[in-house]
Order: structure tokens, then sequence, then C-alpha cells
């Protein structure tokens, strides 16, 4: 695991770059405080200070890498030499699809990009719900899931996000076992019609794996589910964030029509070598 030393290290220089560059990295700090392998992270240190770090997040045969460098210390190939080391460790664990990630809105971020193998892939919206009069969701149940609920998890992130049986079967082994992580089955009359999932962390609470069972689309039952998690979230007064896909237009107007509202966009890269 990240000791607590790079993990502040990590955390300073994330809010030194974002400071400077008006942006906001997705550094995926879930997962980070998790890490069992260390081959994933990738450091740079100049006289005891963190100036440049890379980040591999593994997503069942796809790889998203994530990282940043001092504002001072740009320009001098510190990020390319992370890289190339992250190259190596990529191809030694067999992923099979690459994808950069660079806040839209990110200069630096998108200068080196030009010079490199990729094409942009797709965009996503980072989101979070601004407080107003909202109706509870009554239709619907939210249960926490259970090791029985795991063949119909899976089917719903191979029908919801496109992932082969294999990589959605490797996510489920990979988020859940998380502490911070709260899963949930969406149930109607005791059917179980979707999944949501909470992850809390550093004051903020955010939505993953949202879906509904494409036989139970159009009945209302996600936007309930939406609602009980934002009123179930509320007490605590943690902002609630989650993200979507940019060309995912029905999501967007589901998220907004319900107070979400657009903070960041973040740009994905398919590496083409």
């Amino acid at each position: 695991m990240l000791t607590p030393e790079q993990l502040q290290a990590i955390e300073n220089l994330q809010k030194e770059c974002e400071t400077y560059d008006g942006v906001s990295l997705k550094l995926n700090w879930d997962m980070l405080r998790q890490r069992k392998d260390q081959s994933m992270d990738f450091f740079h240190y100049v006289d005891g200070e963190l100036v440049a770090y890379l980040a591999l997040y593994g997503f069942g045969s796809t790889v998203e890498i994530c990282g940043m460098v001092k504002p001072a210390e740009r320009r001098q190939d510190n990020f390319s030499d992370l890289w190339n080391q992250a190259l190596q460790v990529i191809k030694e664990k067999g992923y099979k699809k690459i994808l950069l990630n660079a806040p839209s809105t990110s200069e630096s971020a998108k200068r080196w990009l030009e010079n490199q193998p990729c094409t942009y892939d797709f965009s996503e919206y980072q989101m979070v719900w601004k407080q107003q009069s909202m109706e509870e969701g009554r239709g619907i149940q939210l249960r926490q899931s259970t090791e029985d609920d795991a063949p119909f998890e899976i089917q719903l992130d191979m029908l919801g996000f496109g992932m082969s049986l294999e990589d959605a079967t490797i996510h489920k082994q990979e988020v859940k076992n998380n502490p911070n992580d709260a899963h949930y089955i969406i149930e109607v009359d005791g059917k179980s019609v979707g999944k949501i999932r909470v992850s809390r962390n550093d004051g903020e609470s955010y939505i993953y794996g949202f879906v509904v069972h494409p036989d139970f689309q159009g009945m209302g039952y996600g936007r309930q589910a939406l609602q009980a998690v934002v009123h179930m979230e509320e007490p605590s007064g943690n902002p609630v964030r989650l993200e979507v896909e940019a060309k995912n237009r029905n999501a967007l107007r589901l998220y907004e029509s319900i107070g979400f509202r657009t903070v960041q966009g973040q740009d994905y890269y398919l590496w083409d070598e």
C-alpha cells in the first residue's frame, strides 16, 4: 500500500497543480488509498519533494492514466520519463486498452498529448448536486447488496457500460472490498431493477456504477434512486458528486433535472501504439 507520506505528497502536489491551472484532477483517491500493487504508481522527487507523479488505474483489461507535474518543474521531460516507466508495466500486465485522462481545460496536458501517438476518444462531466428542494423517491427501495447479487451486478455492468463478461467480473472483484463504499440494489416491489454505489471519502460522497436494467428504464426508477441517495447523504453535509459521459445525453438530462451541475470536464485519449 502507499504510505501516509506518499499519499500526503500526492495530495500536496495535486493542490498546487489544481490551484495553478484552475482544474480538477481525477486521481481516484478511493483507489489510491486501497492500493495493493505499488507497481501502479510512479514518483519523481527533487530534493525530497514530489514534483511529478503518474498513476495507473486498472478496470479489467483497460487501464486509465492520470498524472501531474509541479508547475515550476514542467517542460523538463519529468512526465515523459514516468510515462516510459509506466508503459513497461502496462505491457507486462497485458492491458489491452490504454486511456490517458486530462482535464478539458488543462493546456499543459493538451500540449503533451499533441506530441503523443494518441487520439481523442470521449469526454465525461464531473457533476455535483446543488442543494434544492426535491421530492423523495418513494417508489423504490435501496438495500445493501450481497454475494447473491453478484451475477445481477455483473450483468448490469455489461448492459450499462458495455463491459465484457471478463472485465465486469474483474471490476466487481476490485470494488467489492473498499470499506468506504456502500453497494445498493435498487428494488421495486421486491424485484431487483438496478444498482448504485456510494463511495464516501474526504467529506465527499461519490456515486458510481449507477445502472437501471433496460427492462425497467423509462419508469422513473433511476430518478427515484438518485433522489434517495441524495436524501441519504444530505444529513452528512457531504457534497454529492458523480461522473457521466458527455455523449450520454439521457443520463445528463436526468442528473441536471434533479439538481446536478457540471463543475469539470475530463477528456480521454486512446493510446494508439
